[in-house]
C-alpha cells in the first residue's frame, strides 16, 4: 500500500507533460499487426501515430498557468502527417518555431482536450478540465470583485461630491431656504454619507424611490453650481 502512495506522489511531481507520458505509457498501444493491418484513412492507427508522435517530441504547458500543447516534429513530413491527423479530428492547428525548430501547436482548451481524449489520456484530461473550472471560477470572481468595487468606488465618490454640494448650499444660503423636498433629501444624505438612494429614499418622509432621490440630488448639485459661479437662481 505504501509502494503505491510512494508512487501516486512521484507521478504528482512530474510536470503536467510528462504525467501525460506516462499515462500513455501505462495504456500501452495496439499491437503492430493489427495496426499494419488497419486502412490508411482508419482513425485508430490515426489515434496510435499521434500517441507516437507526441511520446516522441511533445509538450503540454501546466493547464493553471496557460493553454498550450506543441508538437516538435523531426522532419517536415513528420509535420505534416501531424497536422493532417489533427485536421481529420477537425483540430486545427497552427505552425511556429522553437528555436530553429519548425512546430506545430494548440492555444485552445478545448482542441487540447480533444487532443487527450484521442490519445486516450483521461486522467490527465480530467485534470485539464478540473484547471479550466477552477481558472474560469476564478476568473469570474475577480470579475464580480473588480465590479463590486468599481462600484463602491463610484458610490463613494458621488457621495463625497453630494455632501460637498448640500454643505456649500448651508454654508452659502442656508438648506431652510431650499424647498422641502430638497432640503429632506440633503439632511439625510448629511446625516447618511454611505446610505445608497435606495435606502435614502426609505428614509424619507414619503419614499420616493432611487430615481427620485436622484433627480432630487441633481437638483441640489445645480444649486450648488449656480452659488459657486455666484448665481442665485433658486427660490424659496
Amino acid at each position: 500500500m505504501e509502494n503505491f502512495k510512494s508512487k501516486d506522489n512521484e507521478v504528482k511531481k512530474l510536470s503536467f507533460s510528462k504525467r501525460i507520458k506516462a499515462e500513455l505509457l501505462k495504456i500501452g498501444f495496439t499491437d503492430p499487426q493489427k495496426t499494419i493491418k488497419m486502412k490508411p484513412d482508419d482513425k485508430e492507427k490515426s489515434k496510435e501515430e499521434l500517441k507516437h508522435f507526441f511520446l516522441a517530441g511533445a509538450s503540454v504547458t501546466d493547464p493553471m498557468k496557460e493553454y498550450h500543447l506543441e508538437f516538435l516534429p523531426e522532419s517536415e513530413k513528420e509535420l505534416e502527417r501531424i497536422e493532417e491527423i489533427l485536421e481529420s479530428f477537425s483540430i486545427h492547428p497552427k505552425r511556429g518555431f522553437r528555436g530553429k525548430n519548425s512546430m506545430v501547436y494548440l492555444k485552445d482548451a478545448e482542441e487540447i482536450a480533444d487532443v487527450l481524449k484521442i490519445l486516450g489520456a483521461f486522467e490527465s484530461l480530467m485534470e485539464l478540465e478540473n484547471a479550466r473550472i477552477l481558472k474560469e471560477v476564478s476568473e469570474n470572481v475577480n470579475r464580480r470583485v473588480n465590479f463590486e468595487a468599481a462600484n463602491i468606488n463610484r458610490t463613494v465618490k458621488a457621495s463625497v461630491k453630494q455632501q460637498e454640494d448640500i454643505l456649500l448650499i448651508k454654508e452659502k444660503i442656508g438648506l431652510e431656504r431650499i424647498e422641502s423636498g430638497l432640503r429632506e433629501v440633503a439632511e439625510q444624505r448629511l446625516r447618511y454619507p454611505d446610505a445608497s438612494l435606495e435606502e435614502l429614499s426609505r428614509g424619507l418622509a414619503t419614499p420616493i424611490g432611487k430615481s427620485g432621490v436622484n433627480h432630487r440630488l441633481r437638483k441640489l448639485a445645480r444649486i450648488a453650481k449656480e452659488l459657486r459661479d455666484g448665481v442665485e437662481s433658486f427660490r424659496d
